[in-house]
């Protein structure tokens, strides 16, 4: 019998962190992005709502796969079961301003004119 994969994937998004459950994670066809296939939401049947999960599952709704750019993923763990997917707010304060700055992917050898 083949195992089921369930990855947890939090990532930054315009000042929010988000954490999504998907059964595929891959580096992707797209140089410096992670393609999240399959994304996996609670079961619409559940008698209470979470309102930050349904933003999310709004968000994400007729989406087939999606790619994150890598420097924005925070991490991304292999889990046994899914959980709520959410949106949080960065935590207010001195690190809540700082921006993480853009770096090439890759360098020039040295000895090398770009």
């Amino acid at each position: 019998m083949a195992t089921s994969h369930i990855f947890r994937i939090v990532f930054v998004n315009q000042g929010k962190v988000y954490e999504v459950y998907a059964r595929r994670v891959s580096h992707g066809e797209l140089f410096g992005f992670i393609e999240v296939e399959e994304l996996l939401f609670g079961e619409r049947s559940s008698v209470v709502l979470d309102p930050s999960e349904e933003r999310i599952k709004s968000e994400f709704s007729g989406v087939k796969r999606t790619f994150l750019p890598m420097h924005s993923i925070l991490r991304i763990d292999e889990v046994k079961k899914h959980g709520t997917a959410k949106i949080t707010v960065l935590e207010s304060g001195a690190a809540a301003n700082v921006a993480q700055f853009p770096m090439p992917m890759y360098s020039t050898p040295p000895g090398e004119k770009k």
